[in-house]
């Protein structure tokens, strides 16, 4: 019997663009042909960076279906995924001051696409929209209502690595969980039936847990005192709550975590202090979230930190027995290599301990192009 042909899966261009660096993957279906970063951009050469991309796609010999771009944040009005035209990037422009370190940048690259591909469809793929499923408890701030009038509230980031979870392990299996995406940035979710219901970054990637080079929350007096103060201006400020401060500001040496792990173990005092703050940061996020799911049926670490840092993992875990979440050593020092990511233990017929602590790696750029195909294919 002669069946009909079967069409080639899209091939899609992920790009992931930073202030000094573009990220891209060339996907096709679930196939990842290429990635690769162009870095040590400037304002000046964002169009070069992205010719460099697309003549490196023209050398693997593959067509680009579309492109399909991570958007750090959607603004108010963006909310889920969906195809650029006019108004989505008018919309986008609207919504810098919501995020002024990264949209600049991203809308900057979307241009240069257009500029030399014009015709090729083109995705936002929204790292807030995970998170438009927050009761009001869990995003509004307690600010006077006409701040939230203007969109000041708790959007949520890392979404797109938080989709990628859901999809990877199941929303039944995971249950109540919560996940830490832990890299030089970090924030934690809390996740029921697959959907966000809290989640630690607030308005801005800052907010949330101890960072590599973030903050994270901060109690507004400071900030107030060293404006009052005249420690720093407004763009200082900027500066040092983005750039200083996390583990770098606490350790006076650096935010790479295995560097710090490496540091304490000689005895230095800056980087022990640095990875305690940090794991007493996460700590208390799990117990925070836990609360808010009324329990937890699975702790996810995903990121670079997350799935590669073992001691780090440990040290989180160690003060949780309470929510009966411990790990097991020879597991958690593997990865989950050999146990399906489980950490946490087996029972002796080989099922999980519960709750189930995983190392689940993340891929973002998987995600931005099943979005991407899905929008693809909508007429």
């Amino acid at each position: 019997m002669v069946g009909q042909p079967i069409a080639p899966p899209p091939t899609v261009l992920c790009l992931n663009s930073g202030s000094s660096s573009i990220k891209y993957a060339v996907i096709s279906g679930e196939e990842e042909i290429a990635r690769d970063v162009i870095g040590d951009l400037t304002d000046h050469d964002r169009s070069d960076a992205v010719a460099r991309v697309i003549a490196a796609v023209d050398d693997l010999g593959v067509t680009i279906n579309a492109v399909g771009h991570r958007i750090v944040h959607g603004g108010p009005e963006l909310t889920d995924h969906l195809r650029i035209d006019a108004d989505v990037l008018a919309t986008l422009r609207g919504a810098v001051e919501f995020a002024p370190l990264h949209l600049p940048d991203e809308l900057a690259t979307i241009d240069a696409i257009t500029e030399r591909a014009p015709d090729v469809l083109q995705v936002a793929c929204l790292d807030t929209a995970f998170h438009r499923t927050l009761p009001e408890v869990a995003r509004r701030f307690a600010l006077p209502g006409r701040f939230a009038a203007q969109g000041i509230r708790r959007y949520g980031f890392h979404g797109l690595s938080y989709e990628y979870i859901v999809d990877t392990v199941g929303a039944q299996r995971l249950g109540r969980a919560v996940i830490a995406h832990l890299g030089s940035g970090a924030s934690l979710a809390a996740v029921a039936n697959g959907a966000s219901m809290d989640t630690t970054m607030g308005l801005t990637p800052t907010g949330g847990v101890v960072m590599g080079t973030r903050t994270g929350d901060l109690d507004p007096g400071v900030l107030l005192h060293l404006l009052r103060t005249g420690a720093v201006d407004q763009d200082g400020l900027a500066h040092l709550v983005d750039h200083e401060s996390g583990l770098l500001g606490l350790s006076g040496s650096t935010a790479e975590v295995q560097a710090l792990l490496a540091a304490r173990s000689t005895g230095d005092t800056g980087a022990a202090r640095a990875l305690a703050v940090f794991a007493y940061s996460v700590r208390k996020a799990i117990g925070s979230l836990v609360a808010a799911l009324g329990g937890i049926d699975t702790l996810v670490f995903t990121g670079g930190v997350g799935e590669h840092a073992a001691a780090v993992r440990a040290e989180i875990v160690s003060s949780l027995g309470h929510l009966d979440l411990t790990l097991d050593p020879l597991d958690n020092a593997a990865h989950g290599a050999a146990t399906g990511g489980v950490i946490s233990g087996l029972e002796p017929d080989g099922e999980a301990l519960l709750p189930v602590i995983l190392v689940v790696p993340t891929n973002e750029e998987a995600m931005i192009a099943r979005h991407t195909v899905r929008l693809l294919s909508e007429v």
